[in-house]
């Protein structure tokens, strides 16, 4: 007999299948298919059923995944840029920067996390927090403000550094979960928060259209928020006292704040000034690494880290590669209906490409859209950056099962905050 942690794996990764091939049906009637679900999206899912079971594989599956789905594509279906080789190598083309942004990014902000770390600030904190579970919850509130101004992976990775000295190394499951989705939620109201919302800006959304997703995320703050913070302290609680010495390295501080600042002065200036310059070149992560290395005389980075993290790193590209090649070529008609469905798909899908095509739909209320594929990505570990980063900080968060096991409240959360959004606000294309 099937385990109910089971079910609910094949339970949302088949309305994931589902949602995913409502959205391609339009565009992909020619496609070969099974049971009328077109072939990619089943080499699709078969890929994320893989990474679900197989956790202590991911890499393997996830790399045998997009082999797979490639393959497939050149003999049978081809890609939107072509049929055959030519089509595959002008599609990877087309995502080449995408990828190499993320890749400098999560191998960056993997080095930045330590340096914020190795600061000794976490250490200090258990100084201003309580040491109940009261203080769990604020530090989920530092991640949830610090996203709203940084990129949400920086955020959780520095989310994730503080939980380590403050909880003694023991994390529980369920509190990483929280983790990344107040790191996602943080950055669903605001611009330059989230890659989506700066697409949402780009393309002449008004950050105040996108603000209002506040309400929604501020809603599911407290509500995976404080059961997230009860567990942990149950699991290991706070450090209680904290030496009243400590010294802080404020040379480690300012490489932080220098990473980050460039991270987001060159996303602000790129993307404001020269958005079409942005699809050609990695200005991004390529503004990380050139702050990192020019800071290498000022403190050494922990070289060390980045092995790992790169393994991790390849694995969350193979997916995003995979699911760029899926036949996504229309989403359903707008409507708070459809947008609180694309916060499920983003859990196992880029919601980039989402994005993309709703922006070039039109008909969207942005702030329920933006709250959607932002915090959605929460409800799974790979279904988000911020995901993905953290995992590769704690590996046994790997895991969807346990993640959907110990983390339940942040699919709640997400319901919860999306329909307090359409009763307060109410839905405004």
């Amino acid at each position: 007999m099937m385990s109910s942690t089971r079910i609910k794996i094949l339970s949302i990764l088949a309305l994931s299948l589902l949602s995913l091939s409502a959205l391609g049906a339009d565009g992909a009637a020619h496609l070969p298919k099974v049971a009328g679900i077109p072939v990619d999206f089943i080499l699709f899912a078969a890929t994320l059923l893989g990474v679900a079971l197989f956790h202590n594989y991911t890499l393997y599956v996830g790399l045998t995944g997009m082999v797979t789905i490639a393959v497939y594509k050149v003999i049978f279906s081809g890609f939107k840029t072509g049929p055959g080789f030519p089509g595959l190598a002008a599609h990877l083309d087309h995502e080449l920067v995408t990828l190499a942004n993320l890749l400098c990014l999560l191998m960056g902000f993997a080095l930045l996390s330590r340096h914020f770390e190795k600061s000794r600030v976490p250490v200090a904190l258990p100084k201003y927090l309580p040491d109940d579970w009261k203080g769990g919850f604020l530090m989920l509130v530092m991640v949830f403000v610090l996203s709203a101004f940084l990129d949400n992976i920086a955020a959780a990775l520095i989310g994730g550094a503080m939980a380590h000295q403050l909880f003694r190394a023991k994390v529980h499951i369920g509190y990483l979960a929280a983790i990344v989705a107040a790191s996602n939620a943080g950055g669903a109201g605001s611009v330059v928060g989230d890659t989506t919302t700066t697409m949402m800006w780009i393309a002449g959304v008004s950050p105040l259209q996108v603000l209002e997703a506040f309400v929604a995320s501020g809603v599911a703050l407290f509500i995976f928020g404080i059961p997230a913070a009860i567990k942990q302290h149950r699991y290991s609680p706070i450090i209680r006292h904290a030496r009243e010495h400590i010294h802080i390295d404020k040379g480690r501080l300012g490489i932080v704040g220098l990473i980050l600042i460039s991270a987001i002065a060159t996303n602000v200036f790129i993307n404001f000034n020269y958005p079409r310059e942005a699809d050609h070149f990695p200005f991004i992560g390529t503004a990380v690494w050139i702050a990192i290395l020019v800071s290498v005389p000022w403190r050494r980075p922990d070289w060390e880290v980045l092995p790992e993290t790169f393994k991790g790193s390849v694995f969350l590209l193979s997916l995003v590669t995979s699911a760029s090649m899926m036949p996504v070529e229309q989403l359903p008609e707008a409507s708070a209906m459809t947008a609180l469905g694309l916060g499920f798909v983003s859990a196992v899908f880029d919601n980039i490409p989402l994005t993309a095509l709703a922006l070039k739909q039109g008909g969207y209320d942005w702030g329920f859209l933006a709250y959607a594929v932002g915090f959605g990505g929460s409800m799974i570990w790979f279904g988000s950056s911020a995901g993905v980063a953290l995992s590769n900080m704690y590996p046994e968060a790997k895991s969807v099962g346990l993640w959907l096991k110990h983390g339940w409240f942040v699919v709640v959360a997400y319901i919860a905050g999306f329909f307090v959004l359409l009763t307060v606000l109410g839905w405004h294309p």
